[in-house]
C-alpha cells in the first residue's frame, strides 16, 4: 500500500513538473514551440557529409521567431542571423550601426523558432576587430546568450585570420567571409563587386584559403564573378557559400526578405541586390491583407460572430445585466444586451 502510494506521488510529482515546463504550453489561448529533437539538429558532420557527396547546401537569413520558423519548416541546412537585420529589419543604409546587444536578441528569438538548421550569428561591426580576446568574447556571447551554433565574421586582412583562429581555438565553429564584405564598405566605397580583376581575383582565392587554414569550416563568397567563385571552391577543401558568386559553389545563401519579395518600400528597393531572386511577392500580399484589414475595421465588418468566440451564457448574462442597473449603469447594461442579441449567429 505505501509502495503504491509511494509510486503516485512521485507520478504527480513527474507531471507537475512536466506541466510546468516552458515547451510544453497549456491547453490556453496561444500555443508554443514544440520540444527539441536533437537527432533531427543539422550539424557540421551532416554538412561536410554533403559537401563530399556534391550536394549543395542551402542556407538563408533569419532574424526572429517567425521567419526562423519557416526555415525550419522548409528544411533549409543553415540559418544566418545576419548583421543585415540592420538593413532589412531596423531600416538603415548599411549594416554598420546594428549592435551586439540587439543582435543578441534576433539570436535569442530564431533559437526559439528553429529546430533543425544549423544556427549561425554574425559579428557585428565593432565587435571583433580590436584584438582577439574581443573577438572571442563577442563570439562566446554570441553562442551562450544567444544560442547559436556557430558565428560568422567578415574580412581576411591578418587581423581577421587571427581572430578568426582564436575564436575556432576556443571551441567554436567559424565561417570565414570574402568578397563584398559589407562592412568594410569605407574601405570598398561602397557595395562593390570583387574579383574582377586579376589581383582582386587572386586576393579572393587566397584570403578564402587563409580562412581554411585558420580553421573555418566553410566560406562565404559574396558578389564575385562565377569563375572567381570556381576556381575558390576548386582550391578549397570547405564548403563555399555563394550570395552573387554564380552557381558554382557549394551552396547558396540569401537574405529572407529579399527572396521573398517582402518589402515594397522605396528603401529596400533600393537595397536590394541585382543577384536575388524573388520566388514570391509577399510584400504585395501583406499590403493587400493589409488594406483589407482596414477597410473591414471602417465599415465595421470586422469582427463578426465568427470571430468573437468567447460566449457568456444567458443566465450569466442577465445576472451581469441585472448588477449593472444595480449600479445605475443602464446604458451600459442596454449596451450589453444589444451586443448580445447582434452577436448571435443569424444576425
Amino acid at each position: 500500500m505505501a509502495s503504491s502510494l509511494t509510486r503516485n506521488c512521485s507520478r504527480f510529482s513527474k507531471a507537475i513538473s512536466v506541466r510546468f515546463m516552458s515547451n510544453l504550453p497549456e491547453d490556453t489561448v496561444y500555443g508554443g514551440p514544440k520540444p527539441q529533437n536533437p537527432n533531427q539538429r543539422v550539424t557540421l558532420t551532416h554538412l561536410r557529409q554533403k559537401h563530399r557527396k556534391g550536394e549543395p547546401i542551402t542556407m538563408v537569413t533569419a532574424y526572429d521567431y517567425p521567419s526562423a520558423v519557416h526555415l525550419d519548416s522548409a528544411g533549409i541546412d543553415v540559418c544566418l542571423v545576419g548583421d543585415s537585420a540592420s538593413m532589412v529589419v531596423h531600416g538603415h543604409d548599411t549594416t554598420l550601426p546594428i549592435s551586439l546587444d540587439e543582435m543578441l536578441v534576433h539570436c535569442r528569438a530564431v533559437a526559439r523558432g528553429a529546430k533543425r538548421p544549423l544556427l549561425v550569428g554574425d559579428l557585428p561591426f565593432g565587435t571583433y576587430e580590436s584584438s582577439t580576446s574581443q573577438a572571442v568574447d563577442t563570439a562566446v556571447r554570441v553562442l551562450k546568450e544567444g544560442g547559436m551554433d556557430a558565428i560568422k565574421l567578415e574580412g581576411g586582412s591578418a587581423s581577421r585570420i587571427t581572430a578568426a583562429r582564436a575564436i575556432v581555438e576556443a571551441g567554436i565553429a567559424v565561417i570565414g567571409h570574402v568578397g563584398l564584405t559589407p562592412q568594410a564598405i569605407s574601405v570598398l566605397g561602397g557595395f562593390r563587386p570583387q574579383g574582377r580583376n586579376i589581383a582582386s581575383a587572386v586576393k579572393v582565392v587566397e584570403t578564402a584559403m587563409a580562412l581554411q587554414e585558420a580553421g573555418c569550416f566553410s566560406v562565404v563568397l559574396e558578389c564575385v564573378p562565377p569563375p572567381v567563385a570556381a576556381a575558390a571552391t576548386s582550391a578549397l577543401k570547405i564548403p563555399t557559400i555563394g550570395i552573387g558568386a554564380g552557381p558554382f559553389c557549394s551552396g547558396q545563401v540569401l537574405v529572407y526578405h529579399d527572396l521573398l519579395g517582402m518589402m515594397q518600400h522605396p528603401h529596400h528597393a533600393k537595397v536590394t541586390p541585382k543577384f536575388c531572386k524573388q520566388y514570391a511577392k509577399v510584400g504585395e500580399v501583406i499590403n493587400k491583407a493589409l488594406m483589407e484589414y482596414k477597410e473591414e475595421v471602417s465599415k465595421k465588418v470586422f469582427p463578426g460572430p465568427s470571430h468573437s468566440p468567447y460566449k457568456i451564457t444567458t443566465s450569466e448574462l442577465d445576472g451581469f445585466l441585472t448588477e449593472l442597473q444595480k449600479l445605475g449603469f443602464d446604458k451600459a447594461a442596454s449596451a450589453a444586451a444589444s451586443a448580445a442579441e447582434n452577436m448571435e449567429p443569424s444576425k
